[in-house]
């Protein structure tokens, strides 16, 4: 059998509270502003009315279908884009 010693006993709490104060730090839907939830409420209401097929217009569609239309026009920095800097992006493109 092998002890614990005092000082890996320290270590780990360490690294539970990091790992705990990074969770809090991530950035949830919870931990968004009040305005910024209502509006991905919005936007997620559109996208089922549409039956989740894209609109015409860049703002109808959500992140992932306008990360598809960066890669076919081969934008720089698209990973890292959120959906409003896609959109700027491609219609910076075209």
């Amino acid at each position: 059998m092998t002890t614990v010693s005092e000082k890996q006993v320290q270590a780990a709490k360490r690294n539970v509270k990091k790992a705990q104060a990074a969770a809090r730090q991530k950035r949830t839907i919870a931990n968004l502003p009040q305005s910024t939830r209502r509006g991905l409420t919005e936007q997620a209401r559109k996208g089922r009315a549409r039956g989740g097929k894209a609109g015409h217009a860049l703002e109808d569609r959500n992140r992932e279908q306008l990360y598809e239309i960066a890669k076919e026009e081969n934008i720089r920095g698209r990973s890292k884009m959120g959906k409003w800097e896609l959109i700027d992006a491609i219609r910076a493109s075209r």
